[in-house]
């Protein structure tokens, strides 16, 4: 469907989308969001060229990555039964929208969140049941909040093409918020890693121009020798200027030896020339250095662990435990997050009611770790938390006959001939017809 119309239907359209709205609303186009979000060219560092960095590059895509292999399902916390058929699958993990499979929608909403500091999504529904039908992203720097004179939040959304302002319920927008200091807007993390991002820019640059453009000389011709003074030179549109006898020297010496087509020519040196070049100095070495401590402090910003970054030392022990780490002190949060607004805003009051809560499944990233995933799946089956169907349902496996049986480790038998295998345990292990009780059969 149109978003235009959609957003039309279910907001409430304004006259004009240069009118004014309790003061906060203004146009804005894609090349000025400034006052509509933070963290962009406000501070000096636009989304696009943070993106160049090759350490925010990297961090922005494992995190929302990471993220968007999550598989979502919907869990009753009182039976903590999943439900597979429930009606939200085709948004969750059917199709986000028509334009969108989920892998897709999430990993925008997750770069929204990190480089915008919010990330929008509006909620289109069935009109007679109220079930969510598509979730749309919204482009978070044409959207505004405002919170009126009763303490309600409103969103204000202005058509990147028409120009045209809606006002949606917040119950209509899903809103995931980067580190905020008020609790309704967030704050993107290039705002707040501002002055590293721009020194690490300014060092990309220069390291650019230091080996590109020749920013440090690559050698020093001298001699003893006057070069005389400043001479009339005829240029090819036919003007003349004062050229230096130096420039016209550094301009001879390089047309020979500049470029690839020139390398290792034969330097032929006369008026007592003498070259020498000049090698990495100490403080170029000190700045390859500090390009670590830049990378280190970009992914603290992120929250990433530097052997993510491919960076830092590399060690399995190590790495295996930053894994670890940043699953738990990292994607947990949001995680979290991104379950509690789904939940509030996806499933109905009665669904809410019942207990009934979004969530994602963080387990996915054992499965790179056979070892680790196996471990887990037999301490699980031992002590009665997994039987084998739902074991191989985690592994995209079907079931299997008497998979449904749960096992208990004390003789690994199963779970409800417990009492009976206790009983004979405390006997000194009588069974058969000698057991109290039993019968030739052992029973």
């Amino acid at each position: 469907m149109s978003l235009r119309n959609g957003l039309v239907r279910a907001g409430r359209t304004l006259d004009s989308p240069r009118k004014s709205l309790c003061g906060v609303m203004r146009t804005l186009t894609l090349d000025d969001p400034a006052g509509w979000l933070t963290g962009d060219s406000a501070v000096g560092m636009s989304r696009d060229r943070a993106m160049k960095i090759s350490t925010v590059n990297r961090c922005v895509e494992v995190l929302s990555n990471s993220m968007a292999v999550l598989p979502v399902y919907i869990m009753n916390e009182g039976t903590k039964q999943r439900l597979p058929e429930h009606h939200l699958g085709r948004v969750l993990w059917g199709r986000s929208n028509e334009a969108m499979t989920t892998f897709d929608y999430q990993r925008l909403m997750l770069c929204n969140e990190l480089l915008r500091g919010n990330a929008y999504a509006w909620i289109y529904r069935d009109p007679s049941s109220g079930h969510p039908r598509e979730l749309i992203p919204l482009p978070p720097d044409y959207v505004s909040i405002h919170v009126d004179t009763a303490g309600h939040l409103w969103y204000f959304f202005t058509h990147p093409v028409t120009g045209e302002t809606t006002m949606l319920r917040p119950d209509d927008v899903l809103h995931y918020k980067a580190y905020s200091e008020d609790g309704i807007e967030g704050v993107s993390v290039l705002r707040r890693a501002s002055m590293t991002l721009d020194t690490a820019r300014a060092a990309q640059q220069y390291e650019n121009s230091t080996w590109r453009s020749g920013g440090q000389p690559s050698g020093i011709l001298t001699t003893e020798s006057d070069l005389g003074r400043a001479i009339e030179v005829v240029q090819p549109d036919g003007t003349k200027v004062l050229m230096d006898p130096k420039e016209r020297l550094r301009q001879s010496w390089e047309s020979c030896h500049r470029g690839a087509g020139n390398a290792f020519r034969v330097a032929v040196l006369d008026m007592g020339l003498k070259y020498q070049p000049i090698s990495m100095t100490n403080s170029d070495a000190q700045f390859v250095e500090s390009s670590e401590i830049r990378v280190a402090d970009v992914c603290r910003f992120f929250g990433v662990p530097l052997h993510l970054a491919f960076a830092g030392k590399q060690s399995y022990e190590s790495n295996e435990q930053n894994g670890i780490e940043f699953v738990n002190y990292t994607l947990l949060a949001y995680e979290t997050q991104w379950g509690q607004e789904d939940t509030y805003k996806l499933l109905l009051p009665g669904e809410r009611d019942q207990g009934f809560r979004i969530k994602r499944e963080l387990k996915v990233f054992l499965k790179g770790d056979t070892a680790a995933q196996s471990a887990w799946y037999r301490t699980m089956r031992e002590i009665s938390c997994l039987n084998a169907d739902e074991i191989r349902a985690l592994e995209d496996m079907g079931e299997i006959p008497g998979g449904d049986q749960y096992y208990a480790n004390w003789g690994f038998g199963p779970l409800e001939d417990w009492a009976r295998l206790s009983v004979l345990r405390a006997l000194g292990g009588q069974t058969g017809a000698n057991a109290p009780g039993g019968n030739e059969n052992g029973e």
